[in-house]
């Protein structure tokens, strides 16, 4: 489980994903050498990562929430087979093991069309799939369960530290060119300026003009991945929601405010609100599941599929 000082390394890295160790240290209290071992220690322990991602939907790109109903005993196959595709984010096996869900991210039309024409798994062994595209997210911010462990006066000279740099000018689109250093980053959205120049060839302060032009225009933003398990939240489950259309944004927004909820969003299909939510038991759950979400406006069903096994999160193999 993680600690105190765990939790306040992990609050700062949601506010600014690249700050400096230094900056880490300085705000929660410890020595440099101490910040950086504690972060070397949650990536191995609770699978702490730090990715910077392309906003697809600033750029045409649309995600989709795929479910696939197999026969009993093929389901870790096809999941593996997804988790492999590049355009696959999540991955999990849902409900007693026969059940795969997994996001994928159409760029193209074309590459849309391949994927439910031609690209998913399509054998005897897959009865069934069923497609939602995603319309709205309604969490913009990291899960709240990682938000909350810095005071107030370490939230303000957090966000001293890092006041962010100036605009360079009109909002920028994204180029061939950048790809290099957006693989890099997927990789480790925490690679110093330094490194990634390195890598890419680039000059360190062509390298940093351009994530401060990408993260200002919003066309590059930065996730903090990590195992909820180390925080005590033992049980992973899949709401599938039909609410009312003309309160679903109402619903949208309350339900995204739920200190359970990782993830909201409005999609398409006859499950129009799908969220992703987390808890330390069933008794949680059943609290949450009679209390919370039942109080939610326009709500005309739920479902529920019980996270089993997480095979990709946020686009890394596991």
């Amino acid at each position: 489980m993680m600690d105190d000082v765990d939790r306040q390394i992990t609050h700062i890295l949601t506010v600014e994903p690249r700050a400096s160790f230094r900056t880490i240290a300085e705000v929660a209290g410890i020595s440099d050498q101490t910040a950086a071992r504690r972060y070397r220690r949650l990536a191995e322990s609770a699978g702490l990562r730090v990715l910077g991602i392309p906003d697809g939907s600033r750029l045409g790109w649309v995600n989709w929430f795929v479910r696939l109903q197999t026969t009993p005993g093929s389901a870790d196959s096809i999941a593996a087979a997804l988790a492999r595709r590049p355009d696959t984010q999540w991955v999990h096996l849902a409900s007693g093991g026969t059940e795969v869900i997994c996001v994928v991210e159409a760029r193209t039309p074309e590459q849309r069309d391949a994927l439910f024409l031609r690209g998913l798994p399509g054998s005897r062994r897959v009865v069934q799939i069923s497609a939602h595209s995603i319309l709205h997210n309604y969490t913009i911010r990291a899960w709240k369960g990682i938000r909350t462990a810095l005071s107030p006066e370490q939230l303000e000279m957090l966000c001293r530290a890092v006041r962010p740099a100036p605009a360079h000018g009109p909002a920028p689109n994204l180029q061939a060119d950048d790809e290099p250093l957006l693989a890099e980053l997927a990789r480790d959205g925490r690679t110093t300026n330094a490194a990634l120049a390195a890598a890419i060839g680039w000059h360190e302060s062509t390298v940093r003009r351009r994530i401060d032009e990408l993260r200002q225009s919003g066309l590059l933003r930065f996730e903090v991945d990590l195992d909820s398990r180390a925080l005590g939240m033992n049980v992973h489950v899949m709401l599938w929601l039909s609410v009312e259309p003309a309160q679903l944004d109402e619903a949208g927004h309350a339900l995204a405010g739920h200190p359970e909820v990782a993830f909201a969003a409005a999609t398409t299909g006859p499950a129009n609100l799908i969220s992703t939510a987390l808890f330390t038991g069933t008794d949680h759950l059943y609290k949450y599941l009679t209390g919370e979400l039942a109080g939610l406006p326009g709500v005309r069903s739920v479902e529920t599929a019980p996270i089993i096994r997480t095979l990709k999160r946020t686009g890394s193999v596991h």
